[in-house]
């Protein structure tokens, strides 16, 4: 089983990967940073030697360097799933954030997305098999103070979500939105939050996992998932 992760150096990315890896499966990593990126590589190489894990630096807001991350992975077989995971998060407010805040969020949150599952769309479909899975939020669900041009990207993933399961029922492939709360990764570092107030990327990591070992005929439409004490 072939598993294609982006956004995968580190977080809820890295968790996810560590997860597959450990039940055998083989690995097509990206992320921007080189050294985070091959350094995870290495790592999970230690841990999970019976699994083939190989990446490739990628900067999924450039669709140049997305459409030739997709040839790679296309040239090493037909993916089994992919998690659309690579996403940033610049918090503001749509009245005064930077000119370009939304341009900037939208390439990495919606437009990699949309470009990368396109490019692997065909050879999944001709499997007649698949799972995609993509990193909304809770953000996409409602808004919230200081979400600004954030919230509006992960509104249009929730919509791009929606759309591509309706068009994926009859070729075998199952869509999975997996919208969440606040989950310790690189957006919290430094925030002096409690680590037992937020999710832990584990937590993300075995509940995708688990969505993976249904039958065929049984598909996981949406994962919401928050801390136990509520949003932050």
């Amino acid at each position: 089983m072939k598993v294609v992760i982006t956004g995968a150096s580190k977080g809820i990315g890295k968790a996810i990967a560590n997860k597959f890896a450990a039940a055998g499966y083989d690995l097509y990593l990206c992320s921007r940073g080189e050294y985070d990126l091959y350094q995870t590589v290495a790592d999970l190489q230690t841990h999970y030697p019976q699994a083939n894990i190989v990446a490739q630096v990628a900067d999924m807001q450039q669709p140049t360097s997305v459409s030739a991350f997709a040839d790679w992975v296309l040239s090493q077989g037909t993916p089994d799933i992919l998690v659309n995971n690579a996403g940033q998060f610049i918090q503001g407010n749509i009245s005064d954030e930077p000119a370009g805040t939304l341009h900037q969020l939208m390439e990495i949150n919606l437009y990699s997305a949309y470009h990368l599952t396109r490019a692997l769309l065909p050879a999944m479909k001709a499997n007649g098999k698949g799972h995609i899975f993509n990193m909304c939020s809770i953000a996409s669900l409602r808004a919230y103070p200081n979400g600004g041009s954030y919230g509006i990207t992960k509104y249009a993933l929730a919509g791009f979500n929606a759309n591509l399961r309706e068009e994926m029922k009859p070729h075998g492939i199952k869509v999975t939105g997996v919208y969440l709360g606040a989950t310790m990764s690189a957006s919290w570092e430094g925030a002096g939050i409690n680590p037992d107030r937020i999710m832990q990327a584990d937590d993300v990591a075995n509940m995708m996992f688990a969505a993976t070992q249904l039958s065929a005929a049984a598909v996981v439409e949406d994962i919401v998932m928050r801390p136990q004490l509520g949003d932050l």
